[in-house]
């Protein structure tokens, strides 16, 4: 049964609606008389604005195909080009959108773009998981091809895979490169990451010689820390950038980090490598003052000596920052020598320190080009899978401290436990240190499983994480390396609706070995 309004039709659960011709002023005239205020009303709306009615329409019909133009308000040109700056096309293009992606979140849209030709436009939305531990806003931008039919409505044909809409992807407005800021912005330092934005990690500059020469720098030299683990090197940056901000001083920090060997294919540790690979430099710079050590360099030795700026060395860790209050000298230089571990940065941190100068966590992302890999995988799987953490590797192979965990991951073990935790026919992400995934085969009788590997399209050579980083690294290619897999399997899994744990869920061993619950939990 159709309802009749005046103005338009109305099908009640239909996936459409139409836009007859103007009732014949004789029926209106009647109309009115015989329902009074009803159809006075009705009569309202039908003078109100199209949108004001395609609002309305959009309350009452659950999933409405929205049309263009009703016929007998303008013409229509089938053949013609779509005007993807309309309104009624955005409105259209949202609620496609809204439908085909039931497991997120939308926060914001951008106004639709001309796509590829006449018949596409591209939109931006900004966007979270419905579910999942991992708290960032997400950035997608997607091609619609949208097709047009003889009574003017239209038709979504195809929204395109994650990042195709390119021309809806905004450039950031030119931002001041120096150090000269306004103080601190809490707001900014504490916002949640948006992943799928442009990144603008270009180094920081000094403007100017007597901006320089105002400053107050703190740098760290030496020391034993270089090609340790990524925990050890972030555990003792982060101390050192603690201590820079108890003091209010820009730290020097060397962008350029060695990667130690457990993380490289080579099996040997490597220089060279740089921060920006792994951690989003461009959230530092702005919620932080930092300074490259390059620079920083170049700058003293320019202007040091004609501008009187003197230097106050520490070589012991023990002093601590609170001691280091009241120097007035430009730059505070930690010097650590050869014998470790009293050569570790991190030590400056320790003892009475500790409770004093706090590690800003807060500041330290991760790249937001891996993180873009993350949300791609996230949105092929239309972010709703569930995930496990399957650890093996060396740990299995250790009966003396993991006594279990060989036997509970294995994949009869994990059918039994994965049995009463996710359902099964279930999309399954399964971020394991399992070199070979075939292990894992005979989880596809209950469940449909993937790895990371499935998606090696998103960092090859035809990449745009490959094309990013190559820039960034002067031209020459950056490898996939260890640590990165890592970080994005670990973001992956984080994002799933469930998730299970190896040392929480699918085993009793301790995760740091035998007889290390206890100490974990204390």
């Amino acid at each position: 049964m159709n309802l009749r309004i005046p103005c338009f039709t109305l099908q009640p659960r239909s996936p459409h609606f139409s836009l007859p011709n103007p009732m014949p002023l004789l029926s209106l005239i009647t109309l009115l008389l015989g329902l009074g205020r009803i159809s006075w009303l009705l009569m309202k709306l039908c003078l109100a604005p199209l949108s004001t009615q395609l609002m309305l329409i959009t309350w009452l019909v659950p999933n409405p195909v929205i049309p263009a133009k009703p016929r007998w308000l303008t013409q229509c040109d089938v053949s013609g080009p779509i005007d993807c700056r309309d309104p009624e096309v955005f409105h259209f293009m949202m609620r496609a959108t809204i439908e085909k992606f039931q497991d997120i979140h939308f926060y914001r849209f951008g106004k639709p773009v001309r796509g590829s030709n006449d018949s596409t436009c591209d939109m931006a939305w900004r966007f979270r998981p419905k579910e999942g531990k991992a708290a960032a806003f997400y950035k997608d931008y997607r091609r619609f091809v949208i097709d047009r039919f003889e009574n003017c409505t239209l038709s979504v044909v195809s929204i395109g895979e994650y990042h195709t809409g390119v021309n809806a992807r905004k450039r950031k407005k030119h931002q001041k490169p120096g150090l000269e800021k306004t103080p601190p912005n809490l707001d900014k330092a504490n916002a949640l990451p948006v992943v799928g934005e442009v990144v603008n990690d270009s180094l920081p500059v000094v403007e100017s010689e007597s901006s320089f020469s105002r400053g107050k720098y703190l740098i760290y030299e030496g020391g034993g820390d270089r090609c340790k683990s990524m925990n050890h090197y972030l555990w003792s940056f982060l101390c050192a950038l603690g201590e820079a901000q108890y003091l209010n001083r820009t730290l020097v920090m060397d962008l350029s980090i060695c990667l130690s060997s457990i993380y490289t294919s080579s099996k040997q540790d490597e220089e060279g490598k740089d921060f920006r690979f792994y951690f989003d430099f461009e959230h530092l710079k702005e919620a932080a003052s930092v300074l490259d050590k390059g620079q920083f360099w170049e700058d003293w030795n320019r202007w040091q000596q004609k501008d009187g700026m003197t230097l106050h060395l520490v070589e012991d860790f023990r002093v601590t920052p609170m001691k280091l209050m009241d120097v007035n000298d430009a730059l505070i230089m930690r010097k650590f020598g050869s014998v470790e571990p009293d050569n570790y940065w991190y030590r400056v941190c320790e003892g009475e320190t500790e409770s004093v100068v706090q590690r800003p966590w807060h500041l330290l992302w991760k790249s937001r080009r891996l993180m873009d890999i993350v949300s791609a995988v996230a949105s092929r799987l239309n972010w709703d899978y569930d995930s496990v953490h399957v650890v093996r590797g060396e740990k299995a192979r250790n009966k003396e401290l993991w006594p279990n965990l060989d036997a509970h991951t294995s994949p009869d073990a994990l059918l039994s436990t994965l049995r009463d935790k996710i359902d099964e026919g279930r999309n399954l992400y399964i971020a394991t240190n399992e070199p070979d995934t075939s292990f894992f085969d005979p989880l596809k009788d209950k469940y449909t499983t993937h790895f990371l590997d499935e998606y090696k399209d998103l960092w090859d050579e035809n990449s745009e994480w490959y094309s990013e980083t190559t820039k960034l690294n002067n031209g020459v290619s950056v490898e996939f390396d260890g640590y990165m897999r890592v970080s994005i399997d670990t973001e992956v899994f984080l994002r799933g609706k469930k998730q299970l744990e190896t040392f929480n869920d699918l085993t009793s061993d301790c995760k740091d070995g035998i007889n290390t619950c206890n100490v974990a939990a204390n």
